[in-house]
């Protein structure tokens, strides 16, 4: 049938009904999920309806993304049912009794994106049997290659007294071919779980992983009131991070670089970078491991 989801059959459609079955339970995390067969940004829309006032707890998956956004406002785009492209809504200033997790304070924030990254790296080795490793702050590689990326946008609160929601926007490349791939303008190669020899890329488990994987790790940093050392998070983002202990070149959102040896990740979830005048905390930018 012309313009159905089933036509390619290496890439069948996503079912809102058996996802919400496995992941929206009245004591989780994840309160509301919505899939789209195509829309022009999932973390568009999340923050759409944060600002509307929705609780914590929303996923948006889509099939398609016409408007996709990267960091820097870069456009990220893939070809429909070739990957996962979820956005979720967490209000982490919003303490919660019935889970026993107080406020997070905002200098905390910074680390909701690496444990996104942490998520997806978990989620990669369970069901794709494959090694990754993360890129400062959040690409995921497989290999030297991109697989994967997260998007964290803070939305400000309806009133000054109410702590901003933060939106977590994850894409991860699961089926493109080789001519599919996009252009990363760093000059970093791109790649897919498949063409990396993933032994699974059916993306209802991969993206059941996924959400499974995040929702853990952030109970944990909830419960340890957003202390990223406490909460053991800290440990993990650095057993995954591929950038520490590399030579790197830091391309700044001021337009100016540096470059150094990456040293390590603060309790902020600043990229720790040794330069020949000293020592610099970075909470952004892009990153360019040195050979």
């Amino acid at each position: 049938m012309p313009g159905s989801p089933y036509t390619n059959l290496d890439r069948p459609p996503l079912s809102a009904a058996r996802l919400r079955r496995a992941l929206v339970a009245p004591n989780g995390p994840w309160a509301r999920l919505e899939l789209y067969a195509e829309t022009g940004s999932t973390n568009a829309d999340v923050a759409e309806a944060a600002a509307a006032g929705e609780p914590e707890g929303l996923v948006v998956v889509a099939e398609r993304q016409s408007a996709g956004r990267g960091r820097r406002g870069r456009v990220w785009q893939s070809p429909p049912r070739a990957g996962i492209t979820t956005s979720v809504l967490l209000r982490p200033g919003e303490a919660v009794p019935d889970r026993d997790w107080p406020a997070a304070p905002p200098t905390g924030y910074g680390w909701l994106p690496l444990l996104a990254g942490v998520a997806l790296v978990e989620a990669v080795a369970r069901l794709a049997e494959l090694e990754a490793t993360l890129k400062w702050p959040n690409d995921l590689l497989i290999g030297d290659a991109k697989c994967a990326g997260v998007l964290a946008e803070a939305v400000p609160g309806r009133s000054p007294a109410q702590p901003p929601a933060i939106v977590l926007g994850i894409g991860l490349n699961v089926t493109l071919r080789a001519d599919e791939l996009p252009v990363n303008p760093t000059g970093l190669p791109a790649t897919s779980l498949q063409l990396a020899g993933a032994v699974a890329t059916d993306r209802d488990p991969l993206l059941r992983a996924l959400l499974r994987s995040l929702a853990e790790w952030y109970d944990r940093w909830r419960s340890a009131g957003g202390d990223a050392v406490a909460s053991g998070l800290r440990d993990a983002y650095l057993a995954a991070c591929a950038t520490v202990g590399r030579e790197v070149r830091v391309l700044l959102p001021n337009g100016e670089s540096l470059t150094g040896t990456a040293t390590g990740v603060d309790s902020d979830g600043q990229l720790l970078v040794t330069t020949a005048t000293g020592e610099r905390a970075l909470a952004a930018g892009d990153v360019l491991h040195l050979r």
